[in-house]
């Protein structure tokens, strides 16, 4: 199997407005996850809430997706594909950030998850014909990770160190299983984004539930309280099933690089809705962060580039 689901926008071609929209939308689900996450770590070990976040999301889209005459023939080479994307894009990321943020400061894992996007640019130029790495790219890749860097803040760089290595470097594992995920993604042919979502999300509940028997014998945990299986949801339904039907959209029309501008976008949200649904306070560094991330997206699409361009010169 080869080449992209649906067709991609030219690698120097501006991103359509409704692709950027459904970025931010994508970025507020999984800025979402962050209020999820803070109620089920102390009531679920990570191998069982991961396997409580893919499998509930995949029985939600399986009716989808005969519902709406979508389903598909599982040859052995496609559920290869789904196996495989599910433990990059699902299963081994989801467990490296669930282990890490029990020792790291959650702003901390979101500055260490931010190379996603140059990583991706990276593997996308040696593997992806059509998403060659250009001078904007880079420069609109890198004002972007200046911006996550400035909006998590020095104090938060002082978490670094040897004592946390093996977390920080698990960061920088799931990044680069990202990375990889999203750019092997590309690769199928003739799937739908729900298919996507659906059989991926499959192939993750298959990676997890042996962790999860094994590992946590998840069937002898104390049950959930209300909060923690309103959370579960939330962090499946939303985070989890619709959040990845809209990537793999993103993903079949505006290739690897740009669905992977996502991780800029996410700690800005975690913020936003900190400030709207937690009263927590923006600091002033927080304004000039915001506009740096909103000028490496700029940059990347290009068209604001291209308005100044053609400005005529004054008289």
């Amino acid at each position: 199997m080869s080449a992209d689901p649906v067709p991609s926008a030219p690698g120097g071609a501006p991103v359509p407005a409704a692709q950027w929209a459904m970025l931010v939308g994508l970025s507020l689900l999984w800025g979402g996850s962050f209020f999820f996450y803070k109620i089920l770590a102390p009531v679920l070990p990570p191998f069982t809430l991961v396997l409580g976040r893919v499998a509930i999301a995949a029985v939600a889209l399986w009716p989808v997706l005969l519902l709406r005459g979508e389903a598909i023939w599982p040859t052995a080479a496609l559920c290869g594909w789904f196996l495989l994307l599910g433990m990059l894009n699902c299963a081994l990321p989801f467990c490296l950030f669930a282990w890490s943020e029990r020792v790291l400061p959650s702003g901390l894992a979101a500055l260490l998850n931010a190379p996603t996007p140059i990583l991706t640019a990276i593997v996308a130029h040696l593997a992806i014909r059509d998403e060659r790495l250009t001078r904007r790219t880079v420069a609109g890749v890198l004002c972007g990770f200046a911006g996550v860097a400035v909006l998590i803040g020095p104090a938060v760089l002082g978490g670094l160190g040897a004592s946390n290595l093996l977390a920080e470097l698990a960061c920088l594992v799931a990044s680069l299983a990202y990375a990889f995920g999203g750019v092997l993604a590309r690769r199928i042919r003739g799937v739908t984004p729900l298919q996507f979502a659906t059989g991926q999300l499959s192939g993750a509940v298959a990676v997890m539930l042996p962790l999860a028997a094994f590992g946590d014998r998840f069937w002898s945990l104390p049950p959930l309280p209300p909060s923690g299986w309103a959370s579960l949801l939330g962090i499946a339904l939303l985070s989890t099933a619709l959040a990845y039907l809209l990537y793999f959209r993103i993903l079949a029309s505006s290739g690897a690089t740009r669905a992977a501008l996502v991780t800029f976008l996410v700690p800005v949200s975690a913020l936003l809705l900190g400030l709207v649904f937690l009263g927590e306070p923006i600091a002033p560094r927080d304004g000039p962060a915001i506009l740096l991330v909103a000028a490496g997206l700029a940059i990347t699409d290009g068209r604001l580039l291209r308005l100044f361009r053609r400005a005529p010169a004054p008289a």
